[in-house]
């Protein structure tokens, strides 16, 4: 089995270049919305994580580029979501069609305000006598 690349950055060098161009486009829109996050490579695609929690993913497929956001983004922006091909925790796209940097951005700050809450609910069960 081949190791995965220990950075974006050498992810990024093993996609074609049309790929490349349209994913760094995209780090740098996610890095944008979420300046905090920290870059990694988890389940063998880049990562942003944010206070130790995954916040999203993107990757390349043969024919398209992925955005992996999880499922409640795409039930949320289902809509502007309309024109991309979309599964569970996934939007699919082409360099020709990116997905509007103001839709990523405002995804993105959807997944923070989700993880917030995952953390602050499992704050207050912590705080809650048994």
């Amino acid at each position: 089995m081949k190791k995965a690349p220990a950075s974006i950055d050498a992810w990024l060098a093993q996609v074609d270049d049309n790929q490349r161009a349209a994913l760094q486009k995209l780090r740098t829109q996610i890095r944008a919305a979420a300046p905090r996050a920290e870059e990694c490579v988890s389940y063998g695609v880049p990562t942003f994580t944010l206070d130790g929690r995954n916040l999203v993913h993107f990757g390349a497929g043969k024919h398209h580029c992925a955005f992996y956001t999880g499922k409640a983004p795409i039930i949320a922006f289902a809509v502007e979501l309309a024109a991309f091909e979309t599964s569970a925790g996934t939007v699919r796209f082409t360099p020709v069609q990116p997905i509007p940097a103001a839709l990523v951005k405002r995804i993105v700050k959807a997944r923070i305000d989700e993880n917030a809450a995952i953390l602050a609910s499992r704050a207050i069960r912590r705080r809650k006598p048994r």
